[in-house]
């Protein structure tokens, strides 16, 4: 193992944004929240059975693109909405609708709370780029670049796939590997080459089913067995724990 914590092979180093390097994670699984609550309640009454913010974002929605995150939650509680279109407005019962509705929310709770950056994360990818590796941001959000730009990092990364660039190369989203493999094969190395960096447990089932040389797992919300389980080679709760001393 190098003194970043990874196999000597590694080359490159792909991350997720929220929740890796950025503190958004949180922020997406309010406006998830939110938003779900809104549908369920008007479809269901006041009885209704919330979304979980930790269980269910972490199950159905996290690390993948907004239209599965939909879809795969709403199939959790027996519930098949109709596709509509991409513009569907936010007020629309729709796959896309919804969407909308949550990707308004979130806008608006990141220009009214800001984001911040992990300050350990940073200094894990400075020491990263600092050794020679190359770098990738891999995020299923629209909002990437946007998100790089406010917190003052989009320079270290020498690629970003997100969630406009998978619209653009027909890519599909988390768990697939796709995405991943896009940012290894722009920065001219194999996946066995390429270590992933993850919080999501669809980020780790990419990791793994992209047969990358190491998965880790950044455990943000106590799920480290989880991680586990979905292929992680190892789990911190910090980037900066890479950095410590090895023998």
């Amino acid at each position: 193992m190098t003194n970043l914590g990874v196999p000597d092979a590694v080359h490159a180093c792909l991350f997720d944004l929220d929740g890796v390097l950025t503190k958004t994670a949180v922020v997406h699984a309010a406006a998830w929240q939110e938003t779900f609550d809104d549908f369920l309640r008007r479809r269901e009454g006041p009885g209704f059975r919330p979304f979980d913010p930790v269980a269910d974002y972490d199950e159905y929605v996290d690390g993948r693109p907004r239209a599965d995150g939909v879809r795969s939650f709403l199939a959790s509680r027996g519930i098949e909405l109709p596709e509509g279109a991409e513009d569907d407005p936010p007020e629309r019962d729709t796959v896309h609708g919804l969407g909308a509705r949550k990707n308004g929310l979130l806008l608006e709770k990141i220009h009214t709370q800001g984001v911040e950056a992990y300050p350990g994360s940073v200094r894990y990818v400075e020491a990263v780029r600092a050794a020679g590796l190359a770098t990738a941001v891999v995020s299923s959000s629209a909002n990437c670049r946007d998100i790089l730009v406010s917190v003052g990092i989009e320079d270290r990364f020498d690629v970003r796939i997100d969630g406009v660039v998978a619209a653009e190369r027909s890519l599909p989203g988390k768990p697939h590997p796709d995405t991943f493999l896009a940012a290894a094969t722009d920065l001219g190395v194999e996946p066995a080459a390429a270590a992933v960096f993850e919080d999501a447990l669809a980020g780790m089932d990419a990791g793994r089913a992209g047969h990358f040389a190491y998965v880790v797992g950044v455990d943000r919300v106590g799920q480290a067995d989880a991680l586990r389980r979905h292929g992680a080679d190892t789990v911190v709760d910090d980037l900066a724990e890479l950095l410590e001393e090895r023998p």
